[in-house]
């Protein structure tokens, strides 16, 4: 049996951007996905601090140290640029794997989305 526990943590950061014109995900500054230990391609889940919209896409790498977070495609809609959002990452463990597993979770400056 396995179960599904927080892998990884990108904790308030600010929305930089939202192009409706695109084919979906999120851009997320390569900075923060290595410090988060998120990949390309990888699937995650982003919560909206402002409006409390939840859903699910999948990242694709920004430039490095510009502290972007661009939402694409119909995700667009679910965000202002200025909100603030957490994204986290999931990843199946046996239960006793999970009893001892720790997440990556980083506290990015919500000011400017880089590391502190």
């Amino acid at each position: 049996m396995f179960i599904q526990v927080v892998k990884s943590k990108i904790h308030r950061v600010k929305v930089t951007g939202a192009c409706l014109d695109y084919i979906g995900s999120i851009t997320i500054d390569r900075d923060l996905m290595d410090a988060a230990g998120i990949v390309e391609g990888e699937r995650v889940y982003i919560v909206d601090n402002n409006n409390g919209e939840r859903f699910d896409t999948y990242v694709i790498p920004g430039e490095r140290g510009q502290g972007e977070i661009c939402l694409n495609g119909a995700a667009a809609r679910k965000v202002q640029p200025g909100d603030i959002v957490i994204i986290m990452a999931y990843a199946y463990l046996t239960p006793d794997e999970a009893r001892d597993f720790k997440p990556q979770v980083i506290f990015p400056d919500t000011d400017t989305n880089r590391l502190i």
